[in-house]
């Protein structure tokens, strides 16, 4: 009599679960990519996968949950990029560029991006304050501080400027993934220059 292994059972149903999960997820961005969060349905995200129509019920409610499990899955990716992007900087400049190209690039540089972002904005938007995408701010305002003690960045609110950062660089994506070609370098520059203005501009 065959023996079976209930550690090699378990492992491989860990892996069968992630593999499922994953595969619902690129599905999802895929149709949210393509059709946007209002027009997408559970149905369509399914059809996109070889799985059976309850499956996606055991990872996820809805519409909503598996939307915001694209958007913290791409945040995770975002804030490595962004991380990156300042902790090279060794002036306001570079800081400044850093972090809006960062973010630029990362949208640019995926066809698939460029239309979710486009297809999504009214979406994202409302989710900028959620847990989902909180730990990129979180991120943002840790190398703000970090900056100012560095010398990098002039002594200024960080909540304020972590909040002008975002906005800005959300905001101007929304314009540059409507344009054609999407150019992340014009992107980077005008909200580069935007924000170092203010910056160097002094206090009122």
């Amino acid at each position: 009599m065959t023996v079976t292994d209930p550690i090699a059972l378990t492992t491989k149903r860990e892996r069968n679960k992630a593999s499922n999960r994953a595969a619902l997820l690129v599905a999802a961005k895929a149709v949210f990519a393509e059709m946007g969060f209002g027009a997408a349905s559970v149905r369509d995200i399914i059809r996109r996968t070889d799985l059976a129509a309850g499956t996606f019920y055991n990872y996820f409610n809805d519409k909503q949950e598996i939307f915001r499990a694209v958007i913290e899955e791409l945040t995770t990716e975002l804030r490595t990029e962004h991380s990156s992007g300042r902790a090279k900087a060794t002036n306001l400049q570079d800081f400044v560029d850093g972090t809006f190209r960062a973010y630029f690039d990362f949208v640019a540089g995926d066809p698939d991006m460029v239309h979710f972002i486009h297809r999504n904005a009214g979406a994202i938007r409302i989710m900028l304050d959620q847990p989902e995408m909180t730990p990129l701010f979180d991120d943002v305002r840790k190398d703000l501080a970090a900056g100012i003690e560095r010398g990098l960045l002039p002594q200024i609110d960080v909540g304020y400027l972590a909040a002008a950062i975002a906005g800005i660089a959300f905001e101007v994506s929304i314009v540059m993934v409507a344009r054609d070609p999407v150019d992340p370098q014009a992107a980077t520059r005008f909200a580069s220059n935007l924000l170092l203005n203010g910056l160097r501009g002094g206090k009122r």
